[in-house]
């Protein structure tokens, strides 16, 4: 056990499960304000869910002795993390590192990616269904997912044992841009289908972001948490991750540059919300590639993904796909244009090896790359399309358009963000003052409406 690697890892842990709450902030800031508290809540309920599920079985689903040719570890192996904490001879170790420590750095990527898919239901999702469908989605598709592409082990005989996508077929992927992004991505897709759109989407004003400030904060604790995301994926404090830190600074950097120049041609003025927006866009392209390119590869690649994302947000109200948050715009698309570039601009002599189109290796690595993206995208959309569709078959997943009317902050959890004009924003008196509006009451939704604006 080295000890440095393993302060680097349980400090990167740290730094990813910051992320969450830093995703609460970004998606929260770009809801209306009487959505905020619910948006914030989804991924706070992400992070208890999936916590508890991956000590349960998680982990040794994705991480267990492969039970079906490289498509998904055993449960059973280490339920509840028996035999990870100590098995009469020491600490087993995962590299250089306790595998307990390990344990937790991979659990807040699984928090993490299913936080992502919330941004697609904003407005409009129950609680209780959202953590059904949590629970769910992660056990069928994140822990298998994450096996195909994490999952690296070999027999006694030094044969590969591992997932089919990473160690099977030769995919690049250091940090999770299929595993995270384009999983995470694809799911929101469905979900955002299944719900429908939100009252007044695409015709009116009132879905702009309510707090930019909120906005700029959360992806500030983004970039800063996924340094640890990106360069803690080295499991040890060495040349790899400083490879990959300076990659997730060079990349996004010049992401927030291709965003802001699409914004200044197309609409005239460059914004708060595309600087955020194109520095997320930025670190969900690197993710994959930052032990794959060298910095200035980075930084094309990050130019490329900003002005692509910001492109690519359009479409959905062309397509009349109400993605609330930008989701598949920034974290499909982001993610699927920085697989398929490490096929372009692997550089050999990177830490990961590979050897892309631009550095003579043909086309081969490119198509891994391109099987690997499709795989996920389509195993996750159309699973997570089956989950949602049954849970609003049964359950429901929408919640009713008076509630999405009135706010659904204080239609589902009985409070308001922001105490304005002398309301309480405690559990009770909320729902109390928002009695006459359910009613119908010509002056309760008058004064709402003076709230909202």
């Amino acid at each position: 056990m080295n000890t440095g690697d393993t302060a680097w890892v349980l400090i990167s842990a740290s730094l990813v499960l910051l992320m969450t709450p830093g995703l609460a902030f970004f998606y929260g800031g770009m809801t209306r304000a009487k959505g905020v508290l619910n948006m914030m809540m989804m991924s706070f309920g992400a992070i208890a869910v999936v916590a508890v599920i991956w000590v349960l079985f998680g982990y040794s689903a994705t991480f267990g002795t492969d039970i079906g040719g490289g498509l998904l570890g055993n449960p059973f192996e280490k339920l509840g993390l028996q035999g990870v904490l100590d098995t009469g001879d020491g600490m087993p170790l995962v590299g250089t590192i306790p595998e307990v420590a390990f344990v937790g750095f991979q659990a807040v990527f699984a928090i993490i990616t299913v936080a992502l898919i919330t941004g697609a239901i904003a407005d409009r999702a129950k609680f209780g269904a959202w953590m059904l469908f949590a629970a769910i989605w992660v056990t069928v598709v994140y822990f298998p997912v994450a096996h195909w592409v994490f999952s690296f082990t070999e027999d006694a005989d030094g044969n590969p044992t591992g997932g089919w996508i990473g160690q099977g077929l030769g995919v690049i992927d250091f940090a999770g841009g299929t595993a995270v992004h384009i999983n995470a991505g694809a799911a929101a897709l469905a979900l955002a289908l299944i719900l429908g759109k939100r009252k007044g989407f695409g015709k009116d004003s009132s879905h702009r972001p309510h707090n930019l400030p909120f906005v700029m904060l959360g992806a500030g604790l983004l970039w800063f948490g996924w340094f640890g995301f990106n360069a803690g994926s080295a499991l040890g404090a060495n040349a790899v991750a400083g490879y990959a830190w300076i990659n997730t600074l060079a990349a996004p950097a010049a992401a927030i540059l291709g965003w802001l120049l699409v914004e200044k041609i197309r609409d005239g003025h460059a914004t708060s919300l595309g600087a955020a927006s194109g520095a997320v866009a930025g670190l969900v392209a690197i993710t994959p590639a930052c032990s794959a390119l060298t910095p200035m590869w980075s930084m094309a690649l990050g130019l490329l993904a900003g002005a692509v994302c910001a492109l690519a947000v359009g479409l959905k109200y062309r397509m009349g796909i109400d993605d609330s948050l930008d989701v598949v715009g920034v974290h499909l698309v982001g993610g699927i244009v920085g697989t398929l570039f490490i096929g372009f601009a692997a550089d050999p002599n990177s830490p990961a090896g590979g050897q892309g189109l631009f550095y003579g290796g043909g086309f081969e690595l490119l198509g891994k790359q391109a099987i690997g993206a499709l795989a996920v995208m389509l195993y996750s959309f159309i699973i997570a399309f089956i989950i949602g569709w049954i849970i609003n078959k049964t359950m429901g997943f929408r919640i009713s358009s008076e509630h999405e009317v009135d706010g659904i902050d204080v239609s589902v959890h009985a409070e308001s963000a922001y105490d304005l004009g002398g309301r309480s924003s405690g559990s009770f008196q909320p729902m109390i003052e928002k009695l006459p509006t359910t009613s119908g009451s010509k002056e309760s939704h008058t004064e709402e409406s003076k709230v909202d604006a």
